[in-house]
């Protein structure tokens, strides 16, 4: 079974490599390769940090970047999209691990997976088109924020961390000459990255700038923090391993919630990496089979003794700002860091962190949105507030919470503001008085539609005209139904004008109040509406 999977995969593998000649030339391929080499350089120091994160061995956080790196790279939904153990993940692990050990934790990925298949076999991927562009300027702001405090970790005193249980934080700074050491080197790094694109681009910047330094610090011999400090990263293969768990209700019941947070905030992470990927490759779609990419990743991993992951941002932008366009890439990269752990430990240990934390500090540079700060005093209040409180949130908490509340906030905003364009143009006529209703109806702005109308007051016949307004829900209908109710009180004779063929059906007096004409309008209904018990759950 298992040597029919790899089977699959590889042809799989031979499929999405084989393209047209003019699609992927010679100097396309050499791109990709070389963006993935440099991808995979940066997935090093990474994949080891969130292991120490999570309580794990280094080995399980860069097998999760192998595997999830190279099954979303086959499979997911973008090209040119990079995927691997991440933060927002390790740091929901950590109790998991500590309370319950690492094999709760493979179980707890495999579930997860099989969570993230099923969103996207439902193409619940979709919904990431709720999320406003406000939040994502929050969110891209927010994880630019989240990978700069991270990269900080690399100026402490290699050990000092890890022996604090914090991975990245926690442990003593670097101070006098090997902190200078280290800013000359980023800085280096990042100079050589800012100048290199103006004289040449056979070589991608972050890739000569890691080379650049890498080199001067090996052969001069300065003394300045390595990726070997991290940690050994060499290793053998991934071993299939079923987790050592007992198959009980009891341990359905402490993995499930973990599952379940993890792959809803690796689905959002992902899906909103995939938008904003897609923003600079000018790609659309692919969401749910994202979905279904991830979880197959997470599904993989957990049974190859990973910690799971999903997309990355930092590492998709270093990707596709190096010219990676295709699926190339990532397998490359995915390759590359296996090909390090099994053969190039001794070499890749030797590489300086200053260069790799250089080469993050650029993507931190290209990745927050600068012109956020031009533009905040421009746009609606609303829409500031919600930029702000995104990336603020996103730094505090986690980024799924952040999402969460700017879609809220955002959607309240919107509520608000459509409620307070309802209103009617009062129109009298010799027949009665016509009411012409402007501005959506729905939950919030039914009791301002209510209170329009003045059923003792007005004459015999009333007239309400639906031609510029649109019944949404079914607190719109119960309105329209508590409206008629009062005029029946009252005596009056109450006709509905322009109402979609949908209100024809739903409302309970329909056939008394409304007036058919050939110009009502057509919209489907949201939700069903029960005509016979007389509740509300419908809308246009």
């Amino acid at each position: 079974m298992i040597q029919s999977g790899f089977a699959a995969l590889a042809d799989r593998l031979s499929a999405v490599t084989r393209t047209r000649p003019s699609d992927l030339d010679s100097g396309q391929i050499r791109i990709e390769l070389l963006s993935g080499l440099t991808v995979a350089l940066a997935l090093v120091p990474e994949a080891v940090a969130f292991a120490f994160v999570a309580g794990v061995h280094p080995l399980v956080g860069l097998y999760a970047a192998f595997m999830v790196g190279l099954i979303t790279a086959i499979f997911g939904g973008r090209p040119g999209m990079i995927s691997g153990a991440t933060g927002a993940l390790a740091v929901v692990m950590v109790s998991l691990v500590a309370e319950h050990g690492v094999e709760y934790l493979f179980a707890t990925v495999i579930l997860m997976g099989v969570l993230q298949i099923v969103v996207g076999a439902l193409r619940w991927g979709k919904f990431i088109r709720l999320v406003p562009h406000p939040v994502m300027l929050g969110f891209v702001n927010g994880l630019a924020i989240v990978i700069f405090m991270a990269q900080l970790g690399q100026f402490q005193v290699p050990g000092t961390a890890e022996a604090s249980g914090h991975g990245m934080s926690g442990g003593e700074w670097l101070s006098g000459l090997p902190l200078a050491i280290m800013l000359g080197l980023v800085g280096l790094t990042m100079v050589i990255i800012w100048g290199l694109p103006k004289l040449t681009t056979v070589i991608p910047a972050p890739l000569a700038g890691i080379g650049i330094t890498a080199i001067l610090v090996i052969l001069v011999g300065i003394e300045t923090p390595r990726v070997g400090d991290l940690a050994s990263i060499e290793g053998g293969l991934p071993s299939f391993h079923i987790p050592a768990v007992p198959f009980t209700w009891e341990t359905l019941e402490i993995i499930l919630p973990y599952a379940v947070v993890l792959g809803l905030i690796g689905l959002i992470e992902s899906l909103l990496t995939l938008n904003l990927v897609g923003e600079i490759t000018q790609q659309r779609g692919g969401a749910s089979k994202e979905c279904v990419a991830q979880g197959m990743a997470n599904t993989a991993t957990g049974l190859f003794g990973g910690m799971g992951g999903c997309a990355m941002i930092g590492q998709s932008m270093i990707n596709v700002r190096s010219g990676g366009r295709m699926r190339l890439s990532g397998i490359a990269a995915a390759l590359f860091l296996l090909s390090f752990i099994l053969f190039a430990a001794p070499l890749i240990e030797q590489i300086p962190l200053a260069a790799l934390v250089g080469v993050m500090f650029m993507v931190v540079i290209g990745t927050f949105a600068w012109h956020s700060f031009r533009i905040l005093p421009k746009i609606p209040r609303t829409d500031a507030l919600v930029v702000v409180l995104v990336t603020v949130v996103t730094v505090w908490q986690d980024l799924a919470v952040a999402v969460v509340v700017g879609v809220i906030v955002s959607a309240l905003a919107y509520a608000w503001n459509n409620a307070r364009r309802m209103h009617a143009n009062i129109v009298d006529q010799p027949t009665g008085r016509v009411y012409k209703l402007e501005g959506p109806l729905f939950f919030g702005s039914a009791d301002g539609f209510r209170d329009l109308f003045t059923p003792q007051d007005d004459p015999e016949n009333v007239v309400i005209d639906f031609a510029r307004s649109r019944v949404v829900d079914g607190s719109a209908l119960q309105a329209i139904e508590d409206v008629a109710a009062k005029y029946e009180a009252a005596g009056k004779h109450l006709q509905l004008r322009h109402l979609s063929h949908d209100c024809h059906q739903l409302l309970r007096k329909a056939e008394q109040l409304i007036v058919d004409a050939d110009d009502d309008p057509e919209y489907g209904i949201a939700v069903d509406y029960s005509v016979r018990t007389g509740a509300m759950g419908g809308g246009h």
